[in-house]
């Protein structure tokens, strides 16, 4: 089983008893803004979400962790890595992405774990380069990009629902965690 520990964090798959707090992160339409068509999702699409970001994990050996607080045990919401296969114009491309719930922001909390992340991917999984994607608009993600050394590489609209989206990315060899 893949864990990471950082000193307010454990980063680690997904069990049963996570569905009903992520599927509160996923019914808040505060967190949703920035997702997709910025729709909320219901209890049933977030068991479908956690069932393929294990089969991800499964198939790349990389995926979402669940995060969740060492002090409280709480579930905060996701950090991890996946293919962004909605943006066919970066692939081959491996995406770091996080979602937390509300009362998680403002925290470092997000880039605690990103950082875990980006070390685990160099480290563990071997990747030498890792994206971000934001709509344009979402500052407190690409502040987050930024603390984690990644660069503006490009801007693009988003295929289905074109809107204006950056691209974030690190070059992993030059990273120091």
């Amino acid at each position: 089983m893949t864990e990471i520990h950082t000193p307010r964090l454990l980063l680690r798959r997904w069990h049963d008893d996570d569905l009903a707090p992520m599927a509160d992160i996923n019914a808040d339409p505060q967190v949703m803004q920035w997702i997709g068509d910025g729709s909320v999702r219901d209890p049933d699409q977030t068991a479908e979400d956690i069932e393929r970001w294990e089969e991800e994990w499964d198939e790349e050996g990389f995926g979402l962790f669940a995060v969740e607080l060492l002090a409280s045990g709480e579930l905060a919401g996701f950090v991890g890595l996946s293919v962004p296969h909605f943006l066919p114009e970066v692939l081959p491309a491996v995406e770091i992405g996080w979602r937390l719930g509300t009362p998680f922001w403002g925290q470092g909390y997000a880039s605690e774990a990103a950082a875990a992340t980006l070390e685990f991917a160099l480290q563990d999984r071997g990747l030498d380069r890792v994206i971000s994607i934001a709509r344009l608009g979402n500052d407190a993600s690409e502040n987050v990009m930024r603390k984690l050394g990644m660069e503006l590489e490009s801007e693009t609209t988003h295929p289905v629902y074109g809107f204006p989206l950056h691209v974030y990315a690190i070059d992993l060899t030059e990273y120091h965690a």
